[in-house]
Parts: C-alpha cells; sequence; structure tokens
C-alpha cells in the first residue's frame, strides 16, 4: 500500500528544505528555540522559517522586486488555496497548518543543532542525530490524536438482553451496513495514489476517489449511533463506532495531501490499523450474537 520508506523521504524531504546554511543566515548560539522560530533575519516581521518553506530567500525583503515579501506570501497563499494570510507578522499557531508548525519546528532544531556543532556547515549531520530527528517526526505523525471520541452516552442503550433484542440488533446492523460496496477499495486508490522509491510521482488526483467510501463509512456510523443496542454488547459497540471514526479521519486527512502533506502521512500511517480494528470488533460482535441466537 504505502512503501516503508515513506517517512524517510518526508523527513529527507524537509531537511533538504531547511538547510539554511545556503541562506547565508547566521545566529547567535545564545539564542534559544524559541527564538530561532519567531527569527526574522531581515528585521521584517516574517519569520526565517515561513521563508524557507515557501522557497524564498529569508536574507531579503524582496524576493520580488518591488514587492514586500508579506504581500508575495500572501498572493502565494491565496494561489494554493490555503486559509492563512500573512501580512508581514509572525503567524499565530491558530492560522498554521500542522505542516506549517512541524516544518517551523524542524527549521529551530536543524538551527539549533548547527550551533551546537551536531551538524558540520556543508549541513552534514550524524547518523545518530538523523536517526532521532526521523523518530521524532514519525512519532509526532503516527501518534496525532482522534479528532471525535464517542463516549457511552452518545450510543441508544437499551436494558434488554434478551435473545428478541439480540436478533434486533442483528437486523439493524445487517441494514446499517451497505449490502452493495463500491467496485473498489481504499488500498487500490492508495496504491494509485504511492509515491515512488524516490518520494516523486505521489498522484493526489486519484484521493477524491475516497469520497464515495468516507460517504458510506459516515452512512454507517451515523446508524450505529442510533441503532438500540444490548447492554451486553454496549461496550463492543462504542468500541467498533470509535474505531469507524478513527478510519474516517485517517482517509480524510490522506485527502489533505496538497495543503497538508503532515497530516496525510499520518492518515496513512494509521489507516491500515483503525481499520482492521474495525474489522475485528465487527466480528467480534457478530460471534457473541451467534452464540446468543445459538441458545434458542
Amino acid at each position: 500500500m504505502i512503501k516503508d520508506n515513506t517517512f524517510s523521504l518526508l523527513i529527507n524531504k524537509i531537511k533538504t528544505s531547511f538547510n539554511h546554511k545556503k541562506s547565508g543566515l547566521v545566529y547567535d548560539p545564545n539564542m534559544t528555540v524559541a527564538d530561532l522560530v519567531n527569527k526574522s533575519t531581515t528585521g521584517d516581521g516574517i519569520p526565517d522559517w515561513e521563508k524557507i518553506l515557501l522557497g524564498l530567500d529569508p536574507t531579503k525583503t524582496e524576493n520580488v522586486p518591488g514587492v514586500p515579501d508579506s504581500v508575495t506570501i500572501q498572493k502565494m497563499v491565496q494561489a494554493n488555496n490555503a486559509n492563512t494570510q500573512t501580512n508581514g507578522a509572525s503567524q499565530d499557531d491558530s492560522s498554521l497548518s500542522q505542516t506549517d508548525k512541524v516544518s517551523r519546528d524542524f527549521f529551530a532544531t536543524i538551527a539549533a543543532l548547527e550551533q551546537s556543532g551536531a551538524i558540520d556547515a556543508n549541513g552534514n549531520m550524524d547518523q545518530a542525530t538523523e536517526d532521532k530527528l526521523s523518530n521524532t517526526l514519525i512519532n509526532n505523525i503516527q501518534n496525532a490524536p482522534q479528532r471525535k471520541i464517542y463516549q457511552f452516552s452518545d450510543i441508544k442503550i437499551i436494558n434488554d438482553n434478551s435473545v428478541a433484542a439480540f436478533r434486533k440488533y442483528n437486523n439493524a446492523l445487517n441494514n446499517v451496513f451497505p449490502k452493495t460496496s463500491i467496485k473498489y477499495s481504499v488500498t487500490d486508490v492508495l496504491q494509485k495514489f504511492a509515491p515512488d522509491d524516490t518520494g516523486n510521482n505521489a498522484d493526489p488526483s486519484v484521493l477524491p476517489e475516497l469520497d464515495p467510501i468516507i460517504k458510506q463509512m459516515t452512512d454507517s456510523l451515523n446508524g450505529l449511533l442510533i441503532t438500540p443496542v444490548p447492554r451486553a454488547l454496549a461496550t463492543l459497540h462504542l468500541y467498533m463506532v470509535d474505531s469507524l471514526e478513527a478510519t474516517i479521519e485517517n482517509l480524510s486527512d490522506i485527502q489533505q495531501y496538497n495543503t497538508d502533506p503532515i497530516v496525510a502521512f499520518s492518515g496513512m500511517s494509521k489507516y491500515q490499523q483503525n481499520s482492521s480494528l474495525f474489522t475485528q470488533i465487527t466480528q467480534d460482535i457478530g460471534g457473541l450474537i451467534d452464540m446468543k441466537l445459538d441458545t434458542k
């Protein structure tokens, strides 16, 4: 599905983007990481990390002659359909995408490592340092929290564990989950999307094909939330709801590849786990239902 070296490719891409030694930047070794995050070499209020992220020279105030960088950045952001507006001042965290935040922090870390001598004048770092940075980035991506966690109060629990209640619940599940499937799978879409071994040739144009799958899952989720659940199955039912919600979030995050690749990589890293968990829980519920109905 997604190649094993995806995260290595990602960190190498970010590290290359932030090789600011080539830009002639020099920082006071006594500066803190927070200082580095907000540092504007030109004094125009636009942080160096933001200019570098956008491919601009942080030592210039007008990367386009006669046009202030604040205007250039604003046009670049608008052209990329971003929601952030840059007015020449440091951005508040609430206006930054997750990719912006990771890139900003990564820039500050690289600058701090250069000051400490962990990175040489040519921008090279030892393998241990690179592995540590890679692992930190991967952990941040893989451990992004689920946005919506359902509680028992969100599902419809009934105080009835009779065979009749189990049979009615089983029939409801059969109606909640579609009997007709989409002719392709998530795996099919991700295989067409996935970048090659060089990190290039990803095809985000195929990601809208996830829309009908996400809609189908969302309809099923909404059905599960209003399905009367025998109390004996309440815990498993809630787990099923939460794992389906997580899977939907993962697919929606993958679709943000063009605007927020860090979020997209997070979705890719967790989709298979959450999808497999959902499948396992539904099988467990099915097994308990069969046991109950077989008793009569």
